[in-house]
């Protein structure tokens, strides 16, 4: 009669254990490194230009224009206008994340109320809330954001306030469907079954569930803002010269390209970091979420 080692039917066999840590690693890379990008994008722009004592982003002197890179005191070099281009650079990132942060905020706080309300209520009064939110997709966004910055005068307020008017009904319309999917849920059935009010159900068992989707979500639109709002900036509609963001930063380096390339490619090199930084981060959390 053969003898059985026993040992080797309690000894897990190395293949599927090095594809679960191949996997955990995996997942740790790809939403810890965009995470950390950002962390430090953050830190950099906020805490940078204080811990680093630099000199204010504008005021400059004239007599300090187009000073070359590594110049004591200037470690990026200084613009046309004298300015120190580190401190524009990471005072303008401060801008280009505020409105990228407040638009996406307000966009979700906002429209994922109405989508999860509409989805909820259902009947008529469904139909009424995502037809009124179909006419306002379907005007032309960045059109009207330009025509809204040039009546109220472009401003880092006006800027948040236009973006985050036309974020509301693509954030309603993934909250709703959120909303509808969680809602046939039995877990959810059951606490109507139950008893429970319906707000309670609502505040209780759908919101928790739908949040983490809004989150992903903004993560996704945090990209969008940011190129939107650099877009405006550069067409002079955004956040007005002479306070740095990307945008106007890329603008007023433009004039002076062949000159200076450098103006233009620092500020170009943060905008295509932060928007690949929270788009990978964003899709990266998606699949996650899909996985489990």
């Amino acid at each position: 009669m053969a003898v059985v080692d026993t040992r080797t039917l309690l000894t897990p066999t190395p293949g599927p254990v090095r594809g679960a840590r191949w996997a955990r690693w995996r997942r740790s890379v790809v939403i810890g490194l965009p995470l950390t990008v950002i962390g430090l994008l953050f830190l950099a722009c906020f805490a940078g230009p204080y811990v680093l004592n630099l000199p204010a982003p504008v005021g400059g002197s004239v007599l300090d224009s187009a000073l070359p890179l590594g110049t004591p005191g200037h470690p990026l070099g200084t613009d046309v206008n004298g300015n120190d281009v580190l401190s524009r650079l990471l005072h303008g990132g401060q801008a280009s994340l505020i409105v990228a942060v407040a638009v996406n905020a307000i966009g979700v706080g906002i429209g994922g109320v109405i989508g999860s309300l509409s989805a909820f209520l259902g009947g008529r009064a469904d139909t009424v809330i995502m037809r009124f939110l179909d006419i306002l997709i379907a005007f032309p966004s960045l059109v009207l954001v330009i025509a809204i910055a040039q009546v109220f005068g472009p401003a880092l307020s006006t800027t948040i306030l236009a973006l985050s008017f036309f974020s509301i009904p693509g954030v309603a319309r993934v909250a709703r469907s959120a909303t509808l999917r969680v809602t046939s849920m039995p877990f959810v059935q059951a606490a109507e079954l139950g008893g429970s009010p319906r707000w309670r159900t609502l505040l209780f068992h759908i919101a928790p569930n739908v949040l983490p989707q809004m989150l992903n979500f903004a993560l996704l639109g945090m990209g969008i803002v940011i190129v939107t709002e650099g877009a405006l900036s550069f067409l002079g509609m955004g956040i007005p010269a002479p306070a740095p963001s990307w945008g106007n930063m890329i603008y007023q380096g433009q004039q002076s390209l062949s000159a200076t390339p450098l103006l233009v490619l620092w500020p170009s090199l943060a905008l295509l970091l932060a928007v690949l930084s929270f788009n990978l981060l964003g899709e990266n959390v998606r699949d996650e979420m899909s996985a489990r």
